[in-house]
């Protein structure tokens, strides 16, 4: 997952969150089983962050079995162990190249999602 929007324009905020429900071995992505949004004006907090997450997985076709990863800035460095605590069924921070294949690919729709709203 990812969220692009973090910082104020023109006074305001608008965060978008991508959640990219995929199968990846430990190089690459496999096949993209869905894509969850969400959005939100909020300004950029962890609890905000950790509810934007939550409804973009949420949003996704089908509830995923795998963990939810994150690279570590995502939640301001907070341990996997506390963000971990909002999400089910586990989440973890990015430890393969195919799990950061499939954040960079989170990270390019929450962008062009947020670009569109724009």
């Amino acid at each position: 997952m990812d969220i692009s929007g973090r910082h104020e324009e023109g006074g305001e905020y608008l965060m978008v969150a991508a959640a990219v429900h995929a199968t990846i071995d430990s190089t690459r992505i496999r096949s993209v089983e869905g894509i969850g949004f969400a959005s939100v004006r909020d300004g950029p907090t962890l609890e905000a962050t950790v509810a934007l997450t939550a409804e973009a997985v949420g949003n996704l076709p089908e509830p995923p079995s795998c963990p939810i990863v994150a690279e570590g800035g995502e939640f301001y460095e907070e341990p996997a162990e506390v963000v971990g605590l909002s999400f089910r069924p586990e989440f973890k921070y990015v430890e393969s190249i195919g799990e950061r294949e499939t954040v960079q690919a989170a990270h390019h729709a929450a962008y062009a999602a947020r670009n569109l709203l724009l």
